[in-house]
């Protein structure tokens, strides 16, 4: 039964619930504008990210050692 049905009646089971579930959604919407908005900015600067997290370096240091020897 939806809120604007005829036969809904606004008691605190129901408040309580609807107010919950709107502030959840609006958490998640809130959530995924700021995620949007950050990566907009982002893109617009021309800011990059790096997924490497250090394993060229490793390998390559490996390859010299060996290379070495």
């Amino acid at each position: 039964m939806l809120p604007f049905a005829f036969e809904w009646h606004w008691d605190v089971g129901h408040i309580v619930f609807m107010g919950l579930f709107y502030l959840a959604l609006m958490v998640i919407t809130t959530g995924l504008n700021y995620a949007l908005l950050a990566s907009m900015k982002d893109l617009a600067i021309g800011k990059t990210y790096s997924h490497d997290h250090g394993h060229d370096h490793e390998d390559q240091a490996e390859a010299e050692a060996t290379a070495e020897a």
